[in-house]
């Protein structure tokens, strides 16, 4: 007797034909207010362990779509879901519970950071819940030690450290869950060249190590051809072309991917 194949684990991320509107600030007293499509019928999947780059100008969605992805803002339409579940069906106890499994790192590391505590305290944000602090205490030294950072580094506050530095602490933050998902939003454009390169290495470095997935945002085509397996190129709110980067950065099909190539030509 043949014995039953198990059924395939869901992906760990999915966004199915999600859209987002915005409505702006009235024109005229007696008009209308104008609504911005923001994304228009967006689909994707990330699997354990992959990587999956989200491309396109600034205003093209992408943006909005890491917000919808971590369920910051519930989609106008179409769903979300985290291991097959949708985020946005849970009670709050369990919408906390679920978060430990998706994470983000933002662009602007001295932004994400609070000012006013100690790094220690931020990074071990994520564990208030369920953990003890001599947990926390171990989590908290075990993150800034995988982003290379020093355990003593937590009674320090963000000033104190460089802009690198500070992102690492962020990935730090990121990581302490030790979640399924690292959603990036433009996690180096704010930093130098050299620096970039080091963040970007410390992130498949630790994707080695702890087999995390990432979606990673970005405008710089050359990192998420570096960093990811897959691509989708958005335009205006839309997925205008997607596929394995090697094939959409080498041989793009779309006039709007040719232009974001010409326009960085050390990536063509």
């Amino acid at each position: 007797m043949n014995t039953p194949s198990p059924a395939p684990s869901p992906p760990r991320l999915a966004l199915v034909d999600v859209h987002q509107r915005y409505r702006l600030p009235r024109e005229r007293l007696f008009g209308p207010a104008p609504v911005v499509h923001a994304v228009k019928g967006v689909s994707l999947e990330l699997q354990a362990g992959r990587n999956l780059g989200i491309v396109g100008e600034s205003g093209s969605g992408k943006s909005t779509l890491a917000r919808l992805a971590m369920a910051l803002e519930r989609p106008a339409a179409g769903r979300v879901l985290w291991n097959g579940q949708d985020p946005h069906a849970l009670d709050a106890a369990s919408l906390r519970e679920a978060r430990r499994s998706i994470q983000m790192v933002f662009q602007d590391p001295f932004g994400s950071l609070d000012p006013r505590r100690p790094v220690g305290w931020t990074v071990a944000e994520p564990l208030w819940r369920g953990f003890t602090p001599q947990q926390r205490q171990q989590r908290v030294a075990e993150s800034l030690d995988a982003v290379g950072l020093r355990a003593s580094d937590a009674q320090r506050y963000p000033h104190e450290f460089s802009g690198g530095q500070r992102q690492r602490i962020a990935i730090a933050r990121a990581i302490v869950t030790r979640p399924a998902v690292v959603v990036a939003d433009e996690p180096v454009s704010a930093l130098d060249v050299s620096v970039q390169a080091q963040v970007l290495n410390l992130m498949v470095e630790l994707q080695q190590r702890f087999g995390m997935a990432y979606l990673f945002v970005s405008h710089d085509l050359a990192v998420v051809d570096h960093l990811c397996e897959e691509v989708l190129v958005m335009r205006e709110g839309e997925v205008v072309e997607r596929g394995p980067s090697r094939e959409v950065f080498g041989a793009p099909r779309h006039a709007y991917t040719r232009a974001l190539m010409e326009a960085l030509p050390a990536v063509a």
